[in-house]
């Protein structure tokens, strides 16, 4: 797979038009990418084992998207593989008022994966520069000192660089992808879960009302991703019309930033080798 074609450059500002939500490339069929995914999961699972007894980088992966756009199956099915003892998955929904409290990042700091361990945000501090930008009241219950609201978004990309250019250099690798959905898909989506019983609970009021917001999310995503894509923190695009493609996709991408590492199994010392080989010998003896 390309990657190169979901990669959001660093130095050109992007249109999201220029990203088909529907394509597939050469997976014309749905089985053909099921089928890519399904040989990719145990690589994954592999390289995840060697990330952690490497003990070097942690992988901190980013979704951001609009509802129905398929992040929770995303996750389940990308991540289905691999030992649940090196991963961690984090939902961010509105903040409470402990998170409040405190700076925008804080609730996501606290919950940064360690050394060796993978990392997902389901939503992320990307929702300041989105949900907040397209509904600016809510900075009024952030407690903020005076702020000019012309540079506030301007503020805030800058932050959010300078903090994950910190984790970068700290052996945080860091994945954003942004799930692109179409507006007539995601209306398919909310229709498919009023008409289907076990599918009521994730269907509510808001997310017709966020829809109403279609324009204005948009321009706020791409301002988002125009002035965050940077070199050391990339964004990629992933078309999200067709699920099986879309967890096809994210797979690739995550495991060719893993081989990227050049990962490897510690090697032990000489001394260490023969107490191995000594004690193999004393647990033999047992029989």
């Amino acid at each position: 797979m390309d990657s190169e074609q979901f990669l959001v450059p660093h130095d050109r500002a992007i249109s999201l038009e220029e990203y088909d939500p529907a394509f597939v490339g050469k997976y014309s069929k749905k089985k053909h990418r099921k089928k890519k995914l399904k040989g990719d999961l145990p690589r994954l699972a592999e390289l995840q084992d060697v990330l952690y007894a490497h003990d070097t980088y942690a992988l901190l992966l980013v979704f951001q998207a609009m509802d129905a756009a398929g992040k929770d199956g995303v996750i389940k099915h990308v991540m289905s593989g691999v030992n649940p003892q090196g991963c961690q998955v984090f939902s961010f929904k509105a903040p409470s008022s402990e998170e409040l409290d405190h700076d925008y990042l804080w609730r996501n700091m606290v919950r940064l994966p360690e050394r060796g361990r993978i990392g997902i945000f389901n939503r992320s501090y990307y929702e300041e520069v989105l949900v907040v930008r397209v509904h600016p009241e809510l900075l009024a219950r952030q407690k903020l000192p005076p702020y000019s609201p012309e540079q506030i978004w301007e503020q805030r990309f800058g932050e959010i660089n300078n903090f994950e250019h910190y984790l970068v250099n700290n052996g945080v690798v860091v994945l954003k992808f942004f799930l692109h959905l179409s507006k007539e898909e995601q209306r398919k989506r909310f229709i498919r879960r009023i008409d289907r019983p076990d599918k009521n609970w994730k269907f509510s009021a808001a997310d017709i009302r966020e829809r109403g917001y279609w324009d204005a999310y948009m321009h706020a995503y791409e301002e988002m991703i125009n002035h965050t894509s940077t070199e050391h923190a990339p964004w990629y695009v992933i078309p999200a019309d067709n699920k099986w493609y879309t967890r096809g996709a994210v797979a690739g991408i995550i495991i060719e930033t893993l081989e990227s590492l050049d990962l490897r199994y510690p090697v032990v010392s000489d001394d260490h080798r023969m107490q191995l080989q000594q004690y193999r010998e004393q647990l033999e003896q047992e029989d």
